[in-house]
């Protein structure tokens, strides 16, 4: 029986160690947190809790609630992991304001799980439910002292966060709540009470000691101040008495006061009653005013847009458009009519009788109108595409296109009423492109095709009857004449066509650029084609006549994409334009067959009128004259690579005359003048990429046409023509410095001296001819294995062998021979290349190289024989100086 209560004993000795040893582990922990982590950074240190990760017990860490030291003072949530060396790192930190939500868990049942949400969901597991209680109060309070309340808190009593005692609290033994009243009530002591004490206790000093006398004397004190105290209680209660009469005496006073405010509130009633009737009788009056108001502005708004002028219904009804003035009275009425139809009512308006005959009256005069317009505007366009074109008298000196200025002014007053019936009616409007282009471009057609027929009378200079006997020559003699030479009367004429190629076809675009600009402007503004184009639809998919065919060119700067070739004003202008590309195209192959080279003056024209007109201001972005040169300038281009296809067979294919001297082949002749010619055309030319082209295309054929020489039975020399024309090329190239002939122009020279080089090694061995082939046994011998020792007892190769050839060439015999070489290198090279020194002193180097050859040979094969040329190296240095003085 009594070892029960030492059993209790123990085990609350055990408890309270371990709280202490707690205590003592969480105060290290407070003041290792303080000291090393949160001082030095300025903050406080508030709550503490040990946590992990809610089902995952691996590493414990610290949650801390701290806050600045300095203001404005804000709060934080800190994790701090512990290393192994006991030492503490911030893991995560968190401002407070940024949680969301705190939720407990159910507290009541002491569960150590807790859950934090920040922009994500934080679970933790603390180490005891007192730390976890502690910590969500600390947060509690700070939400309410810092953070407005904006922290939301679940599953959290609210007994636990506000500090106050549980239900079983309450029901603990009295005794023990008697001592924790008595710890609770319990005060410390102020530095002045403490100093008051220590006083007293100085003053009584002999009675300290004394410690029953003491008591006595503190008893008698206490008696005394109580005797004090009643004294003056039982002195202050005849103030008491009359403060409770003044008291009764103010009760009264109400009283009489809220009788009185009684009766004034039953006085007032009835004026209350009769003032609530006067102001619903002012609300009523108020609306009716406000209704009548509304009425009458409905009413005046109705008369107002919905009436139109008698003098406009006339003017409709009539619909006379036989002078400007009237016409300036249609638009009018027109307009006005448009302002009473696009008034905004509301659909119930609809229904009243006045209103409906109104719109029915507009509705009438509108169609009648939109009739009348359309036929009188009809008629218009018929009248000017059935105009007369003046026929083509006396020749003039000035080419000039048609003007439509006058037809356009005619049809510029209608504008207005156009830009009206393209609102009013759009179905109708968008007929209405189409006949005039389907009548406007017989006119065109008519002008156009004279135009172009008084182009190619002034292209040719005569009339048109001898016109199509011009063109219809017969190709033959206008290809003899291709490379007539400029002295020539053919190529007088050449010249003269050249000039009057250029002159017309540049006079031709430029008058129908402003033909073209003017009526793509016109056509824009009469019918409104810039403006939302889109939903006109102003010719349907079935119209694709001026559409096929217009490939935009790669290269000029008018290109376009195909979506703007597409657009209503360029479908349009083909249609009204039809005849333009075709009749154009017809003066184009005119002007090719004019010229041997007419296709190329036509290619440069064209392309520099596209480049001049995209850069001028008054050029449209999206010209349909743009579009047509393109094409044309395409075709050109088609032209031009044919005639240098048919150009280069015909170097290619050339036959060589049979009794060929040293002179420049036809076909390097034909190179030169096309270049000439047409550096000339391009001298001023924006873009050259074609020619450049061209000339690599004719370069290669000449080359081609050289190197044919090699199987071509000559009575002359074939490395020498073939060395005379490549060293004409090369100078030719070097004078023209064409920068895309860089590579032929090296390639010339390379040929020239590979050539030259075989020249002179032919030529070489005439002057020494059989002592030429007695050392090329020589050196064939040798060359077999023969060592150069034994070569002399070889019986053909001997020393006396040696001797006799020898002897065959003494200086005398040499200088004849290089004399005969001299003249007959000067006959056959061309005196125009001025070759004749060149080859002469590369035979003279060659020649020396020979004999200095035949010494060594001498020396090392005969060595000791004592034999020896007849004539020494000065010997043939005087040779040659005095063959070359004699003829100069």
């Amino acid at each position: 029986m009594q070892a029960a209560p030492e059993q209790d004993v123990a085990g609350g000795t055990h408890s309270c160690l371990l709280l202490s040893c707690l205590g003592i582990t969480m105060a290290s922990l407070w003041s290792s947190l303080e000291k090393d982590v949160f001082n030095p950074q300025k903050k406080r240190l508030l709550e503490t809790v040990r946590v992990w990760k809610t089902g995952k017990k691996k590493k414990m860490s610290v949650l801390c609630v701290v806050v600045d030291t300095f203001r404005p003072m804000q709060p934080f949530l800190v994790k701090v992991k512990v290393d192994r060396g006991e030492q503490y790192k911030i893991a995560c930190r968190w401002p407070l304001a940024e949680l969301k939500l705190v939720d407990g868990k159910t507290l009541d049942q002491a569960s150590l799980d807790f859950d934090l949400q920040f922009d994500k969901v934080y679970k933790w597991t603390a180490s005891s439910f007192d730390e976890k209680k502690t910590f969500i109060r600390c947060l509690w309070k700070l939400n309410h002292r810092f953070l407005a309340r904006s922290i939301t808190f679940v599953n959290v009593p609210s007994c636990a966060v506000e500090g106050r005692q549980r239900p079983q609290e309450v029901r603990k033994d009295p005794v023990e709540m008697e001592s924790q009243e008595e710890l609770s009530s319990y005060q410390e002591m102020t530095p002045k009470e403490a100093a008051d004490v220590l006083k007293l206790m100085e003053e009584y000093e002999p009675l300290v000691n004394n410690s029953v006398a003491f008591a006595e004397q503190l008893s008698n004190d206490l008696h005394v101040l109580d005797e004090a105290n009643l004294r003056a209680i039982i002195s202050s209660e005849k103030q008491v008495t009359q403060l409770m009469s003044s008291i009764d005496e103010a009760l009264a006073e109400v009283a009489r006061v809220e009788e009185t405010l009684q009766i004034y509130d039953e006085l007032l009633g009835s004026v209350k009653q009769q003032m609530d009737h006067i102001h619903r009788e002012n609300s009523l009056l108020h609306c009716i005013v406000s209704n009548k108001t509304r009425l009458m502005d409905e009413i005046l708004f109705l008369t107002t847009h919905l009436n139109l002028s008698r003098e406009h219904c006339n003017a409709l009804s009539r619909a006379d458009l036989s002078s400007p003035g009237r016409v300036k009275t249609c638009i009018a009425a027109a307009e006005a009519l448009s302002g009473c139809m696009n008034v905004q009512i509301q659909p119930g308006y609809r229904k009243l009788q006045s209103v409906a005959e109104q719109l029915i009256m507009f509705e009438t005069l509108k169609q009648n109108f939109e009739n009348s317009f359309i036929s009188h505007i009809t008629s218009i366009f018929e009248l000017q595409g059935n105009a007369q074109v003046p026929a083509l008298g006396q020749p003039s000196d000035k080419l000039s296109a048609p003007s439509h200025g006058l037809h356009h002014e005619e049809l510029v007053p209608y504008a207005p009423l156009m830009a009206w019936l393209r609102n009013a009616n759009p179905v109708l409007f968008c007929d209405l492109p189409k006949v005039y282009a389907q009548n406007l471009s017989r006119l065109y057609d008519r002008e156009i095709k004279a135009f172009f027929e008084q182009a190619k009378t002034f292209l040719l200079g005569r009339r048109k009857a001898s016109l199509q006997e011009s063109l219809e020559k017969p190709m033959g003699s206008r290809q003899q004449s291709r490379w007539s030479l400029p002295g020539s009367r053919e190529g007088q004429e050449d010249t003269l066509n050249k000039g009057n190629i250029i002159k017309i076809l540049e006079q031709v675009l430029r008058e129908l650029q402003p033909l073209c600009t003017a009526e793509q402007q016109f056509i824009e503004k009469f019918f409104q084609l810039s403006q939302d184009t889109a939903d006109l639809q102003v010719l349907e998919a079935s119209d694709t006549k001026g559409g096929e065919g217009m490939a935009s060119p790669e290269d000029p700067p008018c290109t376009k994409p195909r979506s703007q070739l597409e657009e209503p004003t360029t479908r349009l202008l083909s249609e009204i334009f039809s005849c333009l590309e075709p009749e154009l195209r017809g003066f184009l192959d005119v002007s090719n067959k004019v010229h041997s080279f007419g296709c190329l003056h036509v290619l440069v024209t064209l392309n520099d009128s596209i480049f001049e007109m995209w850069d001028s201001s008054s050029a449209l972005p999206s010209s349909f004259l743009n579009t047509v040169l393109g094409n044309m300038l395409l075709l050109a281009k088609s032209n031009f690579n044919k005639c240098i296809g048919t150009l280069c067979k015909e170097i290619e294919e050339a036959k060589m005359p049979s009794k060929m001297k040293g002179r420049i082949l036809p076909s390097v002749s034909r190179f030169e003048e096309f270049v000439n010619f047409s550096e000339e055309a391009f001298r001023t030319a924006r873009r050259r990429g074609e020619l450049d082209k061209a000339l690599l295309r004719l370069a290669g054929s000449v080359f081609s046409s050289i190197n044919s020489l090699s199987s071509a039975n000559l009575k002359v020399n074939t490395d020498m023509v073939m060395m005379e024309n490549f060293h004409h090329i090369h100078c030719f190239l070097c004078q023209k410095k064409i920068h895309c002939l860089k590579g032929k122009k090296r390639e010339a020279k390379e040929r020239y001296s590979e050539h030259m080089e075989k020249y002179v090694i032919e030529y070489l061995g005439q002057p020494l001819e059989k002592l030429n082939h007695f050392f090329e046994g020589v050196k064939a011998r040798v060359a077999q294995g023969v060592k150069e020792e034994e070569v002399s007892f070889q019986l053909a190769y001997s020393k006396q062998e040696l001797r006799k050839v020898i002897e065959k060439y003494p200086g005398k015999e040499v200088k004849r021979a290089l004399e005969t070489l001299y003249k007959k290198i000067h006959k056959y090279l061309s005196p125009e290349e001025n070759l004749l020194p060149v080859v002469w002193h590369a035979m003279e180097q060659e020649f020396i190289c020979q004999y200095q050859e035949f010494e060594d040979l001498i020396q090392r094969c005969y060595a000791g024989s004592g034999i020896a040329m007849d004539f020494t190296m000065e010997d043939l240095l005087s040779y040659f100086n005095s063959i070359t003085l004699s003829h100069m």
